[in-house]
């Protein structure tokens, strides 16, 4: 059964999705091909699951640069490890072969290009 709190808390949610998307087509129509964007969640909770514990072992990612050339969305698959961000953002920021060995995580950052 749904609870008084969330069935009200449910049109804050919406209102809140929609703010976000305003946000997000705003932010992408001021980026350029040096810029790169990643969203990512927090691994939820099972909506069927009784409790508050966390119950989801992968999170969605979504990253987007115009510098990508591939046409369309691209598979970046399930990933190894969360520090395939860090990898990622690290190769955005300093170059693909800059201490690749200090690093932890795998950059998909060529994939998206």
């Amino acid at each position: 059964a749904v609870t008084g709190v969330q069935t009200c808390a449910l049109p804050i949610f919406g209102e809140a999705l929609e703010e976000f998307d305003v946000a997000l087509e705003t932010i992408v129509s001021k980026m350029t091909d040096r810029d790169l964007l990643i969203l990512a969640s927090d691994h939820g909770n099972d909506p069927t699951y009784r409790g508050t514990d966390h119950t989801r072992e992968h999170i969605p990612v979504l990253a987007f640069t115009p510098a990508q050339k591939k046409p369309g969305p691209v598979n970046l698959g399930v990933r190894s490890t969360f520090a395939d961000l860090g990898a990622t953002v690290f190769d955005a920021l300093a170059g693909a072969e800059s201490t690749r060995e200090l690093r932890a995580g795998h950059s998909f950052l060529a994939e998206m290009l």
